[in-house]
């Protein structure tokens, strides 16, 4: 069963949890699409307006992330679920109420969005920790990797049912937002009808306000560099390369001047590819390696600076599939090595450090990329950010090399291979800190 792609899928627990994940993020990925062409309709075609949006929609990560972490490791993590999920549904009806009765203004879809990041920011850490509670350790690779295909099947799915929807509706997004108030409530049915019993969970692993702290969470990263590392890459490309959300948006209204339908296309030509790179992961049993990292992050870098200089419509969408497969490649790889490297008691913790550069960077990121893109042309997020994260890439792999005094050799026989030989063992790594 291990070996298998959808192996984690024949544990009842973790099946239900999936539906209600795929269910959920579908509606989600149909909210953010009318959200922000709704932002764009108000703003008279704004870059600067969108930025601020995605700004307010991810700061609350920034802000509350660790101490969503610190819950994740207090409290029951499916009882944190079913209150976020329930939030989740309350604000996406606060939203399609205001825009279906024609109150909605920008200001509104600021608060809104700014909710949405609160909601976020804890169940964020929630989730990604509850994992492992779902499988048992063989089967957490697989089931990490079947959740990012879950997460891109409902990107795929839903922005392009977006699209559909508001061109029916003539640019009409309301309907949309009340849509996804009711698809919120999947994980709660879901989630309710989970066998508790099944869970795997180790004892002891709970632990109170006094130990749960979040400088021992981040002295516990320090003390390891093989979590250090891998985090500190992802800070990097998650705040330069992971603006999408703006940048593809920006690219399809004001460069190609497409209409809502096509926009929809290029945000699922990217999940297409995170699609493919998800579950080219998902058959992984062991802990993959620095090097699987660096050359994802490498490859996607490359991919996406491509796009940023595609000269038309088309090949933007083809440059996209792979832009996707490899950006979701390395952050799956990167998520795998933090959760199979970091003790139970620490994982909440960790994981919520790990959300907070991941996401957490965004609002940093897309106000500097929306302005870039204001001031410099719509392409310019695209190759600024993939030649930011290549650098980045190239960095954390000479630190690395130095670090074990590694070298690289390149073969052409028996076909082309790359290989890293190390010359100096890594340090052993020290005990987690209580």
């Amino acid at each position: 069963m291990t070996g298998t792609t959808f192996g984690s899928l024949q544990v009842r627990n973790y099946r239900l949890f999936s539906i209600g994940q795929l269910v959920k993020l579908l509606g989600t990925w149909m909210l953010f699409t009318a959200q922000d062409w709704l932002v764009l309709q108000l703003s008279n075609n704004s870059a600067s307006a969108l930025g601020v949006v995605t700004a307010l929609q991810f700061m609350p990560v920034l802000l509350l992330t660790l101490y969503g972490g610190q819950l994740a490791d207090r409290f029951d993590k499916r009882r944190l679920l079913l209150l976020a999920n329930a939030a989740s549904a309350v604000v996406a009806t606060l939203l399609g109420a205001l825009v279906v009765s024609g109150l909605a203004n920008l200001w509104w879809v600021f608060v809104t969005a700014a909710l949405f990041g609160v909601i976020s920011a804890i169940e964020t850490p929630v989730r990604q920790s509850f994992v492992s509670e779902l499988v048992g350790r063989e089967l957490l690779p697989n089931a990490l990797s079947l959740s990012s295909a879950t997460f891109n099947t409902a990107r795929i799915v839903g922005p392009a049912l977006a699209g559909v929807i508001i061109a029916v509706l003539h640019d009409r997004t309301g309907p949309i937002f009340l849509l996804t108030a009711i698809l919120c409530t999947a994980p709660l049915l879901c989630l309710s009808r989970m066998r508790t019993a099944e869970l795997f969970r180790v004892e002891g692993t709970t632990v109170s306000a006094s130990e749960a702290r979040t400088i021992d969470g981040l002295k516990y990263v320090w003390q390891r560099p093989d979590l250090s590392l891998a985090i500190l890459l992802v800070l990097i490309v998650g705040l330069f390369g992971f603006n999408f959300q703006l940048t593809l948006a920006v690219l399809a209204r004001v460069e190609f001047r497409v209409d809502a339908k096509y926009f929809g296309l290029l945000t699922t030509a990217i999940a297409i590819g995170a699609l493919a790179g998800a579950l080219a992961s998902s058959r992984r049993r062991n802990r993959p390696s620095v090097y699987r990292i660096l050359a994802a992050a490498i490859l996607f870098a490359g991919f996406e600076t491509l796009v940023g200089f595609a000269p038309n419509f088309v090949t933007a969408v083809i440059l996209l599939v792979p832009t996707g497969f490899f950006m979701i490649y390395f952050a799956q790889a990167a998520n795998q090595r933090v959760q199979l490297g970091t003790d139970a008691a620490f994982r909440g913790r960790v994981m919520a450090l790990y959300v907070l550069v991941f996401l957490g960077t965004t609002p940093i990121g897309s106000l500097i990329i929306g302005w870039c893109a204001e001031r410099y042309g719509p392409r310019s997020g695209l190759w600024l950010g993939g030649l930011i994260s290549l650098l980045a890439a190239l960095a954390v792999a000479i630190v690395q090399l130095r670090r074990v005094r590694g070298h690289i050799h390149v073969g052409l026989r028996p076909r082309l291979h790359v290989r890293v030989h190390e010359t100096a063992g890594v340090p052993a790594v020290r005990p987690a800190v209580r």
